[in-house]
């Protein structure tokens, strides 16, 4: 667009501009919400984890909790990893802008927070996308979990105990048997 044309839009890239500061928020917002969602997974899993190792669990079973519990953890922490958001730099905008028109600095403005948009939202899918993983891993490690306290707890109740031969419950044995009992 040639300098007259930019005067003439001033208002239409003003509201444009504006629209595009509230998505940035919005979306800021949302990528604080995935942050604050993994770093809640990662604690849940923790948990989840240490129980796991108070329990006598049948042993297979639970190392493949383990195993689930160390992927939710590792996909919270890189959902929570910090990743480069995207955002207009003031100093630069200020250096570059500063002696250009309101149109001009308005069209480069909106030019840069539309990309910076379409780039911020990929990583925020990316994110989310983590988070979904390991919560999908945490759900699997704890059904694991109760699987393998369950078989275990049912092993140990059904196991029969062999019959003890040998002096009964009620005679005390060694050298303080009863005379009769000899």
């Amino acid at each position: 667009m040639s300098p007259e044309e930019l005067g003439i839009q001033t208002d239409t890239l003003e509201l444009l501009n504006a629209e595009m500061a509230g998505s940035h928020d919005r979306q800021s917002d949302a990528l604080g919400k995935i942050d604050n969602k993994a770093i809640v997974l990662v604690g849940y899993t923790l948990v989840a984890a240490s129980f796991l190792a108070t329990r006598h669990a049948q042993p297979v079973l639970a190392v493949l909790a383990y195993a689930a519990y160390a992927t939710a953890a590792a996909f919270g922490v890189s959902a929570y990893a910090i990743g480069e958001y995207l955002d207009v730099d003031p100093v630069q905008l200020f250096l570059k802008y500063a002696p250009e028109s309101k149109a001009q600095t308005l069209a480069a403005l909106g030019a840069k927070r539309a990309r910076n948009y379409a780039l911020n939202q990929e990583l925020n899918r990316k994110k989310a996308k983590r988070w979904l993983i390991g919560l999908f891993a945490l759900v699997a490690g704890t059904s694991l979990m109760v699987a393998a306290i369950l078989v275990q707890t049912y092993q140990h109740d059904h196991t029969r105990q062999p019959v003890r031969s040998g002096p009964a419950v009620h005679e005390p044995a060694g050298p303080y048997r009863s005379v009769e009992s000899r």
